[in-house]
Protein backbone atom coordinates (compact mmCIF):
# COMPACT_ATOMS: atom_id res chain seq x y z
CA UNK A 1 0.00 0.00 0.00
CA UNK A 2 3.24 2.21 0.30
CA UNK A 3 3.43 2.79 -3.45
CA UNK A 4 -0.56 2.74 -4.07
CA UNK A 5 -1.83 4.92 -7.06
CA UNK A 6 2.02 5.41 -8.55
CA UNK A 7 1.49 2.90 -11.36
CA UNK A 8 -1.90 3.84 -11.87
CA UNK A 9 -0.13 7.74 -12.00
CA UNK A 10 2.11 6.24 -14.92
CA UNK A 11 -0.95 5.11 -17.05
CA UNK A 12 -2.93 8.02 -16.40
CA UNK A 13 -0.17 10.89 -16.79
CA UNK A 14 0.24 10.71 -20.39
CA UNK A 15 -3.41 10.77 -21.44
CA UNK A 16 -3.72 13.81 -18.96
CA UNK A 17 -1.08 15.57 -21.44
CA UNK A 18 -2.55 13.71 -24.33
CA UNK A 19 -5.57 15.46 -23.53
CA UNK A 20 -4.12 18.80 -22.90
CA UNK A 21 -2.60 18.98 -26.16
CA UNK A 22 -6.04 17.57 -28.11
CA UNK A 23 -7.93 20.71 -26.30
CA UNK A 24 -4.98 23.38 -27.73
CA UNK A 25 -7.23 25.61 -30.71
CA UNK A 26 -6.20 26.13 -34.04
CA UNK A 27 -2.83 24.85 -36.28
CA UNK A 28 -0.77 27.82 -35.83
CA UNK A 29 2.84 27.67 -34.83
CA UNK A 30 1.99 28.97 -31.38
CA UNK A 31 -0.33 25.83 -30.99
CA UNK A 32 2.31 23.55 -32.95
CA UNK A 33 5.16 24.79 -30.06
CA UNK A 34 2.60 24.51 -27.40
CA UNK A 35 1.83 20.91 -27.96
CA UNK A 36 5.64 20.14 -28.48
CA UNK A 37 6.48 21.82 -24.78
CA UNK A 38 3.70 20.12 -23.54
CA UNK A 39 4.31 16.73 -24.90
CA UNK A 40 7.96 17.11 -23.45
CA UNK A 41 6.87 18.07 -20.07
CA UNK A 42 4.28 15.26 -20.14
CA UNK A 43 7.19 12.61 -20.97
CA UNK A 44 9.36 14.33 -18.33
CA UNK A 45 7.05 14.34 -15.52
CA UNK A 46 6.42 10.42 -16.33
CA UNK A 47 9.92 9.68 -16.52
CA UNK A 48 10.19 11.43 -12.54
CA UNK A 49 7.27 9.31 -11.80
CA UNK A 50 8.49 6.27 -12.62
CA UNK A 51 12.04 7.02 -10.83
CA UNK A 52 9.73 7.84 -7.85
CA UNK A 53 8.57 4.07 -8.25
CA UNK A 54 12.35 2.81 -8.25
CA UNK A 55 13.09 4.59 -5.25
CA UNK A 56 10.54 2.65 -3.52
CA UNK A 57 11.18 -0.52 -5.38
CA UNK A 58 13.21 -3.32 -3.31
CA UNK A 59 15.17 -5.45 -5.64
CA UNK A 60 16.00 -8.37 -2.70
CA UNK A 61 12.62 -9.87 -3.27
CA UNK A 62 10.99 -11.34 -6.24
CA UNK A 63 7.39 -10.84 -5.24
CA UNK A 64 5.14 -8.34 -7.01
CA UNK A 65 5.47 -5.05 -5.49
CA UNK A 66 3.67 -1.21 -5.90
CA UNK A 67 0.59 -3.56 -6.45
CA UNK A 68 -3.22 -2.03 -6.94
CA UNK A 69 -6.31 -3.87 -7.28
CA UNK A 70 -9.45 -2.41 -8.43
CA UNK A 71 -12.70 -3.94 -9.48
CA UNK A 72 -13.30 -4.35 -13.41
CA UNK A 73 -15.32 -6.50 -15.48
CA UNK A 74 -15.87 -9.27 -12.99
CA UNK A 75 -14.50 -10.53 -9.68
CA UNK A 76 -11.93 -12.77 -11.10
CA UNK A 77 -11.16 -10.14 -13.93
CA UNK A 78 -9.37 -7.13 -12.12
CA UNK A 79 -7.74 -3.82 -13.08
CA UNK A 80 -4.59 -4.98 -11.34
CA UNK A 81 -0.98 -3.40 -11.37
CA UNK A 82 2.10 -4.45 -10.03
CA UNK A 83 6.26 -4.85 -10.87
CA UNK A 84 8.49 -7.01 -9.91
CA UNK A 85 12.71 -6.93 -11.10
CA UNK A 86 11.94 -7.66 -14.80
CA UNK A 87 9.42 -5.08 -15.41
CA UNK A 88 10.34 -2.37 -13.49
CA UNK A 89 13.69 -1.98 -15.44
CA UNK A 90 11.73 -1.92 -18.57
CA UNK A 91 9.34 0.53 -17.75
CA UNK A 92 12.36 2.86 -16.46
CA UNK A 93 13.73 2.18 -20.35
CA UNK A 94 9.93 2.94 -21.64
CA UNK A 95 9.54 6.71 -20.03
CA UNK A 96 13.62 7.38 -20.41
CA UNK A 97 13.25 6.69 -24.00
CA UNK A 98 10.30 8.71 -24.56
CA UNK A 99 11.61 12.70 -23.91
CA UNK A 100 14.11 12.04 -26.41
CA UNK A 101 11.60 10.86 -29.22
CA UNK A 102 9.61 14.01 -28.76
CA UNK A 103 13.04 16.31 -28.76
CA UNK A 104 13.96 14.11 -32.15
CA UNK A 105 10.33 15.11 -33.66
CA UNK A 106 10.61 18.42 -32.45
CA UNK A 107 11.45 20.00 -36.26
CA UNK A 108 11.14 17.08 -38.44
CA UNK A 109 7.29 16.74 -38.26
CA UNK A 110 5.55 19.65 -39.56
CA UNK A 111 1.97 18.53 -40.47
CA UNK A 112 -0.38 17.37 -37.44
CA UNK A 113 1.94 18.10 -35.00
CA UNK A 114 -0.79 17.50 -32.06
CA UNK A 115 -2.16 14.66 -33.53
CA UNK A 116 1.65 13.48 -33.67
CA UNK A 117 2.22 13.60 -30.04
CA UNK A 118 -1.26 12.32 -28.76
CA UNK A 119 -0.54 9.58 -30.38
CA UNK A 120 2.99 9.09 -29.11
CA UNK A 121 1.86 10.02 -25.43
CA UNK A 122 -1.26 7.36 -25.99
CA UNK A 123 1.25 4.98 -27.04
CA UNK A 124 3.37 4.99 -23.80
CA UNK A 125 0.46 4.76 -21.56
CA UNK A 126 0.04 1.32 -23.09
CA UNK A 127 3.46 0.44 -23.27
CA UNK A 128 3.73 0.90 -19.76
CA UNK A 129 0.27 -0.91 -19.29
CA UNK A 130 1.87 -4.00 -20.40
CA UNK A 131 4.75 -4.19 -17.89
CA UNK A 132 2.70 -3.84 -15.04
CA UNK A 133 -0.54 -5.62 -15.75
CA UNK A 134 -0.78 -8.25 -13.20
CA UNK A 135 -4.02 -9.96 -15.19
CA UNK A 136 -4.05 -11.61 -18.11
CA UNK A 137 -6.73 -9.76 -20.39
CA UNK A 138 -5.22 -6.33 -18.95
CA UNK A 139 -2.43 -7.64 -20.18
CA UNK A 140 -3.60 -8.42 -23.92
CA UNK A 141 -5.15 -5.34 -24.04
CA UNK A 142 -2.43 -3.00 -23.46
CA UNK A 143 -0.40 -5.35 -25.91
CA UNK A 144 -2.83 -4.92 -28.80
CA UNK A 145 -3.62 -1.39 -27.61
CA UNK A 146 -0.10 0.05 -28.47
CA UNK A 147 -0.62 -1.00 -32.35
CA UNK A 148 -3.09 1.63 -32.77
CA UNK A 149 -1.15 4.71 -32.28
CA UNK A 150 2.13 2.98 -33.95
CA UNK A 151 -0.22 2.09 -36.98
CA UNK A 152 -1.29 5.99 -37.34
CA UNK A 153 2.79 7.19 -36.60
CA UNK A 154 3.65 5.02 -39.56
CA UNK A 155 1.17 5.47 -42.28
CA UNK A 156 0.70 9.15 -41.91
CA UNK A 157 3.73 10.57 -40.78
CA UNK A 158 6.27 7.83 -42.78
CA UNK A 159 7.82 7.60 -45.50
CA UNK A 160 6.37 6.90 -49.30
CA UNK A 161 5.64 3.19 -48.70
CA UNK A 162 4.01 4.12 -45.13
CA UNK A 163 0.14 2.42 -46.08
CA UNK A 164 2.02 -0.76 -47.11
CA UNK A 165 4.62 -0.91 -44.26
CA UNK A 166 1.79 0.02 -41.72
CA UNK A 167 -0.76 -2.35 -42.88
CA UNK A 168 1.93 -5.30 -42.85
CA UNK A 169 2.47 -4.29 -39.64
CA UNK A 170 -0.93 -4.14 -37.77
CA UNK A 171 -1.90 -7.33 -39.44
CA UNK A 172 1.01 -9.65 -38.89
CA UNK A 173 1.13 -8.07 -34.86
CA UNK A 174 -3.04 -8.32 -34.94
CA UNK A 175 -2.89 -11.93 -36.21
CA UNK A 176 -0.71 -13.62 -34.22
CA UNK A 177 -2.20 -11.89 -31.31
CA UNK A 178 -5.90 -13.36 -32.18
CA UNK A 179 -4.25 -17.39 -30.47
CA UNK A 180 -3.02 -15.31 -27.58
CA UNK A 181 -6.57 -14.26 -26.84
CA UNK A 182 -7.94 -18.05 -27.05
CA UNK A 183 -5.03 -19.33 -25.08
CA UNK A 184 -6.37 -16.86 -22.41
CA UNK A 185 -9.98 -17.75 -22.76
CA UNK A 186 -8.44 -21.49 -22.08
CA UNK A 187 -6.41 -20.44 -19.36
CA UNK A 188 -9.92 -18.95 -18.02
CA UNK A 189 -11.99 -21.96 -17.95
CA UNK A 190 -9.09 -24.40 -16.75
CA UNK A 191 -7.56 -22.35 -13.74
CA UNK A 192 -10.70 -20.09 -13.17
CA UNK A 193 -8.89 -16.69 -13.22
CA UNK A 194 -6.67 -14.42 -14.96
CA UNK A 195 -4.60 -12.87 -12.75
CA UNK A 196 -1.48 -13.23 -12.82
CA UNK A 197 0.26 -14.19 -10.02
CA UNK A 198 -2.35 -16.77 -9.17
CA UNK A 199 -1.16 -18.24 -12.81
CA UNK A 200 2.13 -18.21 -11.77
CA UNK A 201 1.51 -21.04 -9.12
CA UNK A 202 -1.26 -22.96 -10.89
CA UNK A 203 -0.04 -26.50 -12.78
CA UNK A 204 -1.27 -27.01 -15.99
CA UNK A 205 -1.52 -30.12 -17.33
CA UNK A 206 1.29 -31.00 -20.05
CA UNK A 207 -0.41 -31.74 -22.98
CA UNK A 208 -2.43 -28.58 -22.68
CA UNK A 209 0.78 -26.80 -21.45
CA UNK A 210 1.95 -27.60 -25.10
CA UNK A 211 -0.95 -25.73 -26.99
CA UNK A 212 -1.04 -23.03 -24.55
CA UNK A 213 3.11 -22.46 -25.08
CA UNK A 214 2.07 -22.37 -28.94
CA UNK A 215 -0.73 -19.99 -29.12
CA UNK A 216 1.09 -17.41 -26.89
CA UNK A 217 4.57 -17.61 -28.80
CA UNK A 218 2.91 -17.31 -32.05
CA UNK A 219 1.99 -13.54 -30.41
CA UNK A 220 5.24 -13.11 -28.87
CA UNK A 221 7.53 -14.72 -31.67
CA UNK A 222 5.69 -11.70 -33.95
CA UNK A 223 6.30 -9.20 -31.48
CA UNK A 224 9.76 -9.91 -31.50
CA UNK A 225 10.37 -10.55 -33.82
CA UNK A 226 11.72 -14.27 -34.40
CA UNK A 227 12.75 -15.61 -38.05
CA UNK A 228 11.03 -16.40 -39.95
CA UNK A 229 8.11 -13.65 -39.08
CA UNK A 230 10.29 -10.83 -39.05
CA UNK A 231 9.65 -9.45 -42.29
CA UNK A 232 7.40 -6.96 -40.92
CA UNK A 233 10.16 -5.18 -38.96
CA UNK A 234 12.46 -3.70 -41.88
CA UNK A 235 9.43 -2.36 -44.01
CA UNK A 236 8.36 -0.79 -40.30
CA UNK A 237 11.33 0.94 -39.42
CA UNK A 238 12.63 2.16 -43.14
CA UNK A 239 8.63 4.15 -43.13
CA UNK A 240 8.43 5.32 -39.92
CA UNK A 241 9.49 8.59 -38.77
CA UNK A 242 12.52 8.86 -36.76
CA UNK A 243 10.86 8.63 -33.39
CA UNK A 244 8.56 6.09 -34.25
CA UNK A 245 11.83 3.66 -35.01
CA UNK A 246 13.04 5.01 -31.90
CA UNK A 247 10.42 3.45 -29.92
CA UNK A 248 10.00 0.90 -32.05
CA UNK A 249 13.01 -0.79 -31.42
CA UNK A 250 13.70 0.63 -27.90
CA UNK A 251 10.44 -1.02 -26.47
CA UNK A 252 8.27 -2.56 -28.67
CA UNK A 253 10.43 -5.67 -29.77
CA UNK A 254 11.06 -6.06 -26.13
CA UNK A 255 7.02 -6.54 -25.29
CA UNK A 256 7.77 -10.28 -27.18
CA UNK A 257 10.82 -11.04 -24.69
CA UNK A 258 8.35 -9.54 -21.81
CA UNK A 259 6.11 -11.87 -22.68
CA UNK A 260 8.04 -15.11 -22.81
CA UNK A 261 9.74 -14.13 -19.29
CA UNK A 262 5.80 -13.59 -17.97
CA UNK A 263 4.21 -16.26 -19.39
CA UNK A 264 5.56 -18.88 -21.44
CA UNK A 265 8.51 -20.25 -19.27
CA UNK A 266 6.78 -19.60 -15.60
CA UNK A 267 3.60 -20.52 -16.81
CA UNK A 268 4.67 -23.30 -19.08
CA UNK A 269 7.77 -24.57 -17.96
CA UNK A 270 6.94 -28.15 -18.89
CA UNK A 271 6.49 -27.09 -22.44
CA UNK A 272 9.24 -24.33 -22.65
CA UNK A 273 11.63 -26.70 -22.08
CA UNK A 274 10.11 -29.35 -25.25
CA UNK A 275 10.56 -26.43 -27.00
CA UNK A 276 13.80 -24.90 -26.19
CA UNK A 277 15.48 -27.13 -29.34
CA UNK A 278 13.15 -25.04 -32.08
CA UNK A 279 13.74 -21.56 -30.09
CA UNK A 280 17.45 -22.10 -30.54
CA UNK A 281 17.18 -22.81 -34.03
CA UNK A 282 15.15 -19.90 -34.47
CA UNK A 283 17.21 -18.00 -32.88
CA UNK A 284 20.71 -18.91 -34.57
CA UNK A 285 19.28 -18.92 -37.41
CA UNK A 286 17.86 -15.09 -36.70
CA UNK A 287 21.35 -14.45 -35.88
CA UNK A 288 23.35 -15.44 -38.39
CA UNK A 289 20.73 -14.95 -41.44
CA UNK A 290 19.76 -11.55 -40.79
CA UNK A 291 23.52 -10.41 -39.96
CA UNK A 292 24.41 -11.74 -43.57
CA UNK A 293 21.57 -9.76 -44.81
CA UNK A 294 22.34 -6.85 -42.84
CA UNK A 295 25.87 -6.36 -45.14
CA UNK A 296 23.60 -6.35 -47.80
CA UNK A 297 21.62 -3.51 -47.41
CA UNK A 298 22.07 -0.19 -49.31
CA UNK A 299 19.50 1.73 -46.75
CA UNK A 300 20.71 2.84 -42.98
CA UNK A 301 17.70 2.12 -41.36
CA UNK A 302 16.84 -0.87 -42.99
CA UNK A 303 20.52 -2.26 -42.02
CA UNK A 304 19.89 -1.24 -38.34
CA UNK A 305 16.67 -2.78 -38.70
CA UNK A 306 17.60 -6.56 -39.23
CA UNK A 307 20.58 -5.71 -36.80
CA UNK A 308 17.92 -5.60 -34.37
CA UNK A 309 16.41 -8.92 -35.41
CA UNK A 310 19.82 -10.45 -34.91
CA UNK A 311 20.21 -9.30 -31.26
CA UNK A 312 16.75 -10.11 -30.67
CA UNK A 313 18.29 -13.74 -31.68
CA UNK A 314 20.64 -13.19 -28.53
CA UNK A 315 17.34 -13.11 -26.19
CA UNK A 316 15.42 -15.80 -26.89
CA UNK A 317 18.18 -17.90 -26.93
CA UNK A 318 19.12 -16.68 -23.36
CA UNK A 319 15.87 -17.07 -21.98
CA UNK A 320 15.35 -20.71 -23.27
CA UNK A 321 18.64 -21.75 -21.65
CA UNK A 322 17.14 -21.42 -18.57
CA UNK A 323 19.78 -20.83 -16.26
CA UNK A 324 21.07 -17.53 -14.28
CA UNK A 325 23.64 -15.88 -16.98
CA UNK A 326 21.38 -16.60 -19.92
CA UNK A 327 17.97 -15.35 -18.25
CA UNK A 328 19.99 -12.57 -17.15
CA UNK A 329 21.90 -11.97 -20.34
CA UNK A 330 18.80 -11.54 -21.68
CA UNK A 331 17.20 -9.36 -20.25
CA UNK A 332 20.38 -6.96 -19.81
CA UNK A 333 20.21 -7.70 -23.27
CA UNK A 334 16.90 -6.21 -23.96
CA UNK A 335 17.95 -2.97 -21.73
CA UNK A 336 21.34 -2.30 -23.60
CA UNK A 337 19.86 -2.48 -27.02
CA UNK A 338 16.87 -0.60 -26.34
CA UNK A 339 19.67 2.52 -25.22
CA UNK A 340 22.04 1.50 -28.52
CA UNK A 341 19.32 0.87 -31.42
CA UNK A 342 17.11 3.69 -30.28
CA UNK A 343 20.61 5.90 -30.23
CA UNK A 344 21.20 4.53 -33.63
CA UNK A 345 17.76 5.10 -35.27
CA UNK A 346 18.62 8.86 -33.97
CA UNK A 347 22.00 8.98 -35.11
CA UNK A 348 20.13 8.32 -38.96
CA UNK A 349 17.75 10.68 -38.48
CA UNK A 350 19.96 13.56 -37.81
CA UNK A 351 21.49 12.75 -41.24
CA UNK A 352 18.38 12.24 -43.23
CA UNK A 353 17.17 15.59 -41.73
CA UNK A 354 19.89 17.21 -43.42
CA UNK A 355 20.18 15.23 -46.32
CA UNK A 356 16.47 13.88 -46.70
CA UNK A 357 17.91 10.13 -47.73
CA UNK A 358 19.33 7.30 -46.15
CA UNK A 359 21.04 5.50 -48.87
CA UNK A 360 24.37 5.14 -47.71
CA UNK A 361 26.11 5.53 -51.32
CA UNK A 362 25.15 9.24 -50.75
CA UNK A 363 27.21 9.30 -47.79
CA UNK A 364 31.13 9.37 -46.69
CA UNK A 365 33.83 11.52 -45.40
CA UNK A 366 31.43 12.96 -42.56
CA UNK A 367 34.54 13.11 -40.19
CA UNK A 368 35.57 16.34 -42.14
CA UNK A 369 32.43 18.20 -41.44
CA UNK A 370 31.00 16.40 -38.71
CA UNK A 371 33.09 15.38 -36.12
CA UNK A 372 31.18 15.22 -32.90
CA UNK A 373 28.58 13.04 -34.47
CA UNK A 374 31.03 10.82 -35.85
CA UNK A 375 32.31 10.60 -32.03
CA UNK A 376 28.92 9.56 -31.10
CA UNK A 377 27.89 7.56 -34.14
CA UNK A 378 31.66 5.37 -33.25
CA UNK A 379 30.43 4.91 -29.63
CA UNK A 380 27.09 3.50 -30.43
CA UNK A 381 28.41 1.04 -33.37
CA UNK A 382 31.01 -0.43 -30.65
CA UNK A 383 28.28 -0.66 -28.04
CA UNK A 384 26.53 -2.20 -31.11
CA UNK A 385 28.86 -4.90 -31.65
CA UNK A 386 29.37 -6.04 -27.87
CA UNK A 387 32.62 -3.98 -27.69
CA UNK A 388 34.00 -4.66 -23.95
CA UNK A 389 33.50 -1.51 -21.90
CA UNK A 390 29.92 -0.66 -23.74
CA UNK A 391 26.30 -2.06 -21.91
CA UNK A 392 26.33 -4.22 -25.34
CA UNK A 393 28.96 -6.53 -24.05
CA UNK A 394 27.64 -7.38 -21.24
CA UNK A 395 24.28 -8.92 -22.60
CA UNK A 396 26.11 -11.04 -25.00
CA UNK A 397 28.61 -11.91 -23.12
CA UNK A 398 25.88 -13.40 -20.54
CA UNK A 399 23.93 -14.90 -23.06
CA UNK A 400 26.34 -17.04 -24.32
CA UNK A 401 27.57 -18.15 -21.51
CA UNK A 402 24.24 -19.55 -20.48
CA UNK A 403 23.71 -21.03 -23.84
CA UNK A 404 27.46 -22.41 -23.43
CA UNK A 405 26.03 -24.10 -20.56
CA UNK A 406 22.83 -25.53 -21.77
CA UNK A 407 24.18 -26.09 -25.49
CA UNK A 408 27.69 -25.95 -26.76
CA UNK A 409 26.71 -26.13 -30.80
CA UNK A 410 24.20 -23.22 -30.45
CA UNK A 411 26.70 -21.29 -28.23
CA UNK A 412 29.16 -21.65 -31.09
CA UNK A 413 26.92 -20.83 -33.99
CA UNK A 414 25.55 -17.67 -31.65
CA UNK A 415 29.28 -16.22 -31.16
CA UNK A 416 29.59 -16.18 -35.29
CA UNK A 417 26.77 -13.54 -35.12
CA UNK A 418 28.89 -11.27 -33.07
CA UNK A 419 32.02 -11.53 -35.47
CA UNK A 420 29.43 -10.67 -38.51
CA UNK A 421 27.99 -8.17 -36.54
CA UNK A 422 31.13 -6.19 -36.69
CA UNK A 423 31.44 -7.13 -39.94
CA UNK A 424 28.12 -5.13 -41.02
CA UNK A 425 28.51 -2.17 -38.34
CA UNK A 426 31.96 -1.23 -39.56
CA UNK A 427 31.35 -1.87 -43.10
CA UNK A 428 28.55 0.95 -42.67
CA UNK A 429 30.56 3.45 -40.60
CA UNK A 430 33.36 3.14 -42.88
CA UNK A 431 30.95 4.79 -45.74
CA UNK A 432 29.75 6.24 -43.83
CA UNK A 433 31.96 8.57 -41.90
CA UNK A 434 35.50 7.88 -43.63
CA UNK A 435 36.50 8.41 -47.03
CA UNK A 436 37.17 11.45 -49.36
CA UNK A 437 34.20 14.17 -48.67
CA UNK A 438 33.65 14.64 -52.38
CA UNK A 439 29.56 14.52 -52.51
CA UNK A 440 28.93 18.25 -53.52
CA UNK A 441 25.43 18.12 -51.22
CA UNK A 442 27.71 17.13 -48.31
CA UNK A 443 30.31 20.27 -48.40
CA UNK A 444 27.65 22.55 -45.98
CA UNK A 445 26.08 19.86 -44.09
CA UNK A 446 26.99 21.37 -40.03
CA UNK A 447 27.52 19.56 -37.10
CA UNK A 448 25.13 18.56 -34.25
CA UNK A 449 23.27 21.39 -32.81
CA UNK A 450 22.50 21.92 -29.07
CA UNK A 451 18.95 20.16 -29.02
CA UNK A 452 20.50 17.08 -30.40
CA UNK A 453 24.05 16.88 -28.43
CA UNK A 454 21.32 17.32 -25.46
CA UNK A 455 19.55 13.97 -26.35
CA UNK A 456 22.83 12.01 -27.40
CA UNK A 457 24.55 12.71 -23.94
CA UNK A 458 22.23 10.92 -21.60
CA UNK A 459 21.73 7.53 -23.71
CA UNK A 460 25.86 7.50 -24.93
CA UNK A 461 26.89 8.02 -21.16
CA UNK A 462 24.10 5.11 -19.84
CA UNK A 463 25.58 2.85 -22.67
CA UNK A 464 28.71 3.29 -21.19
CA UNK A 465 28.01 3.62 -17.38
CA UNK A 466 25.87 0.10 -18.06
CA UNK A 467 29.31 -1.39 -19.62
CA UNK A 468 31.54 -0.68 -17.00
CA UNK A 469 28.76 -0.99 -13.99
CA UNK A 470 26.24 -3.32 -14.65
CA UNK A 471 25.34 -4.23 -11.31
CA UNK A 472 21.84 -1.60 -10.54
CA UNK A 473 20.07 -4.03 -13.36
CA UNK A 474 21.57 -7.12 -12.92
CA UNK A 475 20.91 -7.01 -9.24
CA UNK A 476 16.90 -5.93 -9.89
CA UNK A 477 16.75 -9.34 -12.39
CA UNK A 478 18.68 -11.43 -9.64
CA UNK A 479 15.26 -12.25 -7.08
CA UNK A 480 12.53 -12.62 -10.02
CA UNK A 481 15.46 -14.88 -12.02
CA UNK A 482 15.68 -16.88 -8.59
CA UNK A 483 12.23 -17.34 -8.53
CA UNK A 484 11.93 -18.37 -11.76
CA UNK A 485 14.25 -21.17 -12.02
CA UNK A 486 12.38 -22.47 -9.33
CA UNK A 487 9.68 -23.17 -11.03
CA UNK A 488 11.30 -24.43 -13.88
CA UNK A 489 13.82 -26.55 -11.92
CA UNK A 490 10.65 -29.71 -11.43
CA UNK A 491 10.57 -29.78 -15.45
CA UNK A 492 14.32 -29.68 -16.37
CA UNK A 493 14.76 -32.20 -13.55
CA UNK A 494 12.35 -34.57 -15.35
CA UNK A 495 13.86 -34.12 -18.82
CA UNK A 496 16.98 -34.97 -17.54
CA UNK A 497 15.78 -37.90 -15.57
CA UNK A 498 13.84 -39.04 -18.83
CA UNK A 499 17.40 -39.06 -20.88
CA UNK A 500 19.41 -40.76 -18.30
CA UNK A 501 16.78 -43.20 -18.27
CA UNK A 502 16.86 -43.73 -21.98
CA UNK A 503 20.51 -43.65 -21.95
Amino acid sequence: MFGFGILSGLLVLPLVGAAFILSLRGDSEAARSNARWAALATTIATFLLSLVAWSRFDTATASFQLVESHVWLTETIRFKLGVDGFSMPLILLTTFLMPFCILASWESIGHRVKEYFVAFLVLETTMIGVFCALDLVLFYLFFEAGLIPMFLIIGIWGGKRRIYASFKFFLYTLLGSVLMLLAIMAMYWQAGTTDIPTLLAFKFAPNLQIWLWLAFFASFAVKMPMWPVHTWLPDAHVEAPTAGSVILAGVLLKMGGYGFIRVSLPMFPDASVYFAPLVYALSVIAIVYTSLVALMQEDIKKLIAYSSVAHMGFVTMGLFSMNEQGIQGAMFTMISHGLVSGALFLCVGVIYDRMHTREIKAYGGLVNRMPIYAVVFLILTMANVALPGTSGFIGEFLTLMGAFRSNTWVAFFATSGVILSAAYALWLYRRVVYGPLDKPALQTITDLNRREMITFAPLVLLIIYYGVQPGPILDAFAAPTDALLKSVEAALTTVKTAALAAH
